[in-house]
């Protein structure tokens, strides 16, 4: 019975020191946490998407409330909120912050079906981050879509779906956040963050290949070709053309199109624009109104004879 009572003892004396060490440490090492993160990340939408640049959205609350109490936090935006969520944190944490204009995610290439035939067969693991490592894909160019859809597996808002008959992601607006994790997942960089633009209207290059010209057309007859056409055309500077390939800086494109009307392979796009309206040649219209008048002329005859007959 004694042996018992010292083992219950010992125990107890053992259980009561730890406690003590225990509540020693948790005082002394303890991590005290700003209220306001978790105030910041209720606020935040809970995508943990990462497209803010931070891991997850916890991530980016800590960065906030940091932000603050160093007096700034510009540069920092939460692309899924977007501005209203933006503006709702800055009124918790007390801070200004900066208008940033929404972006969109966007698919620089043209290289479809019809431009860029197959010459090979691929029969391996359908992803493009193993296709591109094995080489140029299926076709002869080695720089487009590979089209195995890794980007639509990264997009977690189903902004992206591939098109069956074209063989290329096509990304949907409304549902795109501009969060990135398409841009991050497609080994051949061909998806860009741009900005939404006035009334959603873009301009850009839907190319990528910087291959000279006749060897980009013999891959894709919608290549490219650095001709330089398009940079002599623009009067805002915006078009600069490195390594055989072109490029519209989105800050000082002004949408005139001229570019695009210049381009003789197509690969520059405008996208969401009113469709041109037709010119009437002035000759036709003339030709037009005769024509009409002749006619009217030939009825009012007509009727006159009838009459006296």
């Amino acid at each position: 019975m004694n042996f018992i009572l010292i083992a219950v003892i010992v125990l107890g004396g053992i259980a009561l020191i730890s406690a003590v060490i225990l509540y020693v440490c948790s005082k002394k090492f303890a991590v005290h946490e700003d209220p306001r993160i978790g105030q910041v990340s209720a606020i935040l939408p809970g995508a943990n998407c990462g497209g803010c640049g931070y891991p997850g959205c916890s991530g980016m609350a800590n960065a906030l409330v940091k932000g603050a109490d160093a007096g700034s936090i510009d540069g920092l935006f939460c692309p899924v909120g977007g501005s209203d969520v933006m503006n709702q944190v800055a009124d918790l944490l007390g801070m200004a912050v900066a208008n940033t204009e929404p972006k969109v995610a966007v698919v620089r290439c043209n290289g479809t079906c019809e431009f860029r035939p197959r010459i090979a067969v691929y029969d391996g693991l359908k992803t493009c981050t193993a296709v591109n490592s094995c080489g140029a894909g299926e076709t002869g160019c080695g720089y487009g879509c590979l089209g195995c859809g890794d980007c639509v597996n990264a997009c977690s808002f189903g902004a992206i779906s591939m098109n069956p008959e074209t063989g290329l992601p096509e990304v949907d607006e409304d549902k795109c956040t501009s969060c990135g994790a398409c841009v991050k997942a497609c080994p051949r960089h061909i998806i860009e963050l741009r900005k939404k633009g006035v009334k959603k209207r873009r301009v850009y290059v839907r190319c990528v290949n910087k291959d000279k010209g006749a060897i980009a057309m013999k891959s894709c007859k919608a290549a490219c070709i650095g001709c330089g056409k398009c940079e002599k055309e623009c009067k805002f500077g915006a078009i600069t053309i490195e390594n055989n390939l072109s490029y519209i800086d989105p800050d000082k494109c002004r949408l005139c199109r001229k570019c695009v009307e210049a381009c003789p392979t197509h690969a520059i796009v405008a996208v969401n624009f009113p469709a041109p309206k037709v010119r009437v040649d002035a000759s036709e219209t003339v030709a037009a109104k005769e024509t009409s008048s002749e006619a009217v002329s030939s009825n009012v005859e007509q009727k006159q004879e009838e009459v006296k007959a």
